[in-house]
């Protein structure tokens, strides 16, 4: 059976269709995930869910334990992610409301483990040129178009390490870098998922403008009511998601390891 992984908000497995048959606690040498992972099946699919910030949202996002989170999934034989999120928009044409296909990252974190590999089982450097896996890209896309969703087809996403908001000068050179939305959660996600040889595609929904961008000032408010508008739309993309995802991964991702190793 295909198996896909969801990181997002708790509210995402209220899908059509879709039925939560247990609920699992796992671990892993690098500690506790965020929750207990819900495993549900819809048609041939089987969905696997973990809120990102916990289940009561209690976990500050310099604080997740990302490592524990992926290791998790790939324990469960997930060879999929999907990753939800919410970010500021800062690029022109990039308000919110939008929804993204992500297809670049720039990190800019600063204190987490980014890796799996901490050279007990030797140095592996992997190839990251393409952060988000194409083939699901392509998917979400399809789906999209199915579902009669306006998807923004590419954006770059400039992962700081949070809690706090950014400054209107970090906007401003991040938009000369090239990013395009700014969030918390982006790396070391989907590094780590690669490193599992797991594909990993980024949704992100753009729940308000950053900073400097309008002379309003930004309020975490405004970030959880623009996610709660745009749930649905979510939850009817991931619906077309699993009805289209095809048994069989094509793409390089599940083979990222065989020359990275040193």
């Amino acid at each position: 059976m295909t198996k896909i992984g969801i990181i997002g908000g708790s509210g995402l497995y209220e899908i059509k269709g879709l039925t939560i048959k247990r609920r699992k606690n796992i671990k892993t040498p690098f500690g506790k995930p965020s929750g207990e992972y819900l495993i549900g099946q819809i048609g041939n699919v089987e969905v696997i869910f973990l809120p990102r910030h916990g289940s009561r949202h209690n976990i500050p996002p310099h604080m997740i334990n990302f490592r524990a989170n992926i290791h998790g999934f790939k324990k469960l034989g997930v060879e999929r992610i999907i990753s939800v999120s919410a970010v500021g928009g800062i690029k022109k044409g990039f308000k919110p409301g939008d929804i993204v296909v992500l297809d670049q990252i720039i990190d800019m974190t600063k204190n987490r483990k980014p890796t799996f590999y901490d050279g007990q089982d030797g140095v592996v450097h992997i190839d990251f040129t393409e952060p988000y896996c194409p083939e699901m890209r392509q998917i979400i896309l399809k789906a999209g178009k199915l579902a009669n969703i306006p998807l923004k087809n590419g954006g770059t996403y400039v992962a700081v390490e949070g809690p706090r908001l950014e400054t209107s000068a970090e906007i401003r050179a991040f938009g000369i870098l090239g990013s395009d939305v700014v969030g918390m959660t982006g790396m070391p996600e989907a590094s780590l998922a690669r490193e599992l040889e797991i594909c990993y595609s980024g949704i992100s929904v753009v729940a308000n403008y950053a900073a400097g961008i309008t002379k309003n000032k930004l309020t975490t408010k405004e970030v959880i009511e623009e996610m709660k508008a745009s749930t649905e739309k979510i939850k009817r993309l991931l619906e077309k998601i699993f009805a289209i995802l095809p048994e069989h991964r094509k793409c390089l991702c599940k083979e990222t390891l065989e020359e990275a190793k040193i």
